[in-house]
This record gives C-alpha cells, structure tokens and sequence, in this order.
C-alpha cells in the first residue's frame, strides 16, 4: 500500500515562486517533505539562499544542496557570464523559441538526480514545479516530457523493475502564473521570500527587465495580489 499520507515524498526547489507553492502544496497534501537544489554553477546564486529560506518556511523534514557545475559543459546564459539575459520582451518573443536562458537538459539531469534520491530514501513521489503556460519556451517544461522521463524511470530504477514505479507529480503545469499565486496565496506562502530573477543585482534585488521577472510580475498583476519583488527597475504593466 502506497497511501500518500505521511510518505516521503522529493520536491525539487529552485527559490522561485513555482517551486515554492508546489512544495506547499506537497505539504498540505500530507506528504513528508524532503527537499531538493541544485547548485549547477547558475550565475544567479541568490536563488540557492532562496530555495534553503522557502524549504525552512514551508516545513520541509530537511534541505539538501547538490552540486553539479553545469557551467562547464552546458552552455547558457544562466551559467555563462558571456552570454546577455534577454531583457525587456514580450510574451510573444519570450515563447518564440527556445532561448538562451535555457540551461541544456537541465530538467532532465535534475529529475534522475531526484529519482536516485528518491529511491535511496524509498519515496516514490517527485514533485517538480515546471509550467506549460506562462513559461520561456523551455522543451523540458512540456507534459510530453515528463510522460517519457516517467517511462524511463520505471525501467532504468530497481523501483521501478520492482513494480514500484515514480511519480513525477507537476501540479502547476497547466496553470497561468496568476493561477499558481491564487493558489500558493491560499495555502500562505510568503512570496517575499522567493526569487525569480535571471539577472539580480549584487546585492540581490530582481533586475525587473529579464523574461523571468516580467512574467512574475504579470502574475501579480493578473492575481490582485500585491507584488512583494524588491525590483530594481520597475516591470511594465
């Protein structure tokens, strides 16, 4: 029997205002939460202070760090400080391709580590915040991938060989952004604590002009919720 209640369940936690209301929602479905982050060499490093304040508020049973170093072999303008965060965009340029802020595999590299996870701890349950909808046009953030990373999962883990197979849960990923805050507002997430920026400033307010704060802030927005962001520039309405 594998009944949810009280099971452990992995949560992979990027800081964001995403990971953040999933790992609420984990926890209020009664899950024992463990939760998970990735130091990949992100230039953006405020989001791991984050990800370690949003696992201690929202209750996590215990925050681990695993550090990869993505930046060697993975270029992106995340990991790459040659590379320009796209600024200022519209909606539409955001999701006309695949852009540079796309770290490669990510998504895929992050699910096997939480899957080896997973397995060692006996949780078959991985919660992932990724989103369809109001996104930047990243391939692994679509249903279609994580159909398949289920697939494979179930045949490249004893888990899964064994009749137990995972779980990839992915609760936002047919949500707008403002739908996603509706709910995390709901179950009291403190979104001040969160961080979405691509390119925060030194002392780590939001830039306000990268693809990743305009969309944050358009969820504000559209919720009627009032933005708790410290940008350093305003968004636009």
């Amino acid at each position: 029997m594998r009944d949810h209640e009280a099971q452990p369940a992995v949560i992979l936690v990027s800081g964001g205002l995403d990971s953040a209301t999933v790992l609420a929602m984990a926890t209020n479905a009664g899950f024992a939460c463990r939760t998970l982050a990735f130091d990949y060499g992100q230039r953006h490093r405020v989001e791991l202070e984050a990800a370690a304040e949003v696992s201690r508020s929202l209750g996590a049973i215990e925050h681990r760090v695993v550090t990869l170093g993505l930046q060697g072999i993975a270029a992106s303008a995340l990991t790459d400080s040659s590379i320009d965060v796209p600024v200022d965009r519209a909606e539409k340029e955001m999701s006309a391709d695949i852009p540079v802020t796309y770290v490669p595999a990510r998504n895929l590299v992050f699910l096997s580590l939480a899957a080896a996870y997973a397995e060692t701890i006996g949780a078959f349950d991985i919660f992932l915040g990724v989103n369809a909808i109001d996104y930047s046009g990243y391939p692994d953030c679509r249903p279609e991938f994580i159909e398949s990373f289920v697939q494979t999962a179930a045949l490249a883990t004893k888990a899964g060989v064994e009749g137990s197979p995972f779980r990839i849960r992915t609760p936002l990923i047919d949500l707008s952004k403002a739908e996603i805050i509706e709910k995390g507002t709901a179950l009291g997430v403190d979104y001040s604590i969160t961080h979405s920026c691509y390119a925060p400033t030194a002392d780590g307010l939001a830039c306000g002009r990268c693809d990743s704060c305009h969309l944050r802030a358009k969820g504000f927005r559209d919720a009627g919720v009032a933005d708790p962001t410290r940008y350093a520039e305003g968004v636009s309405a």
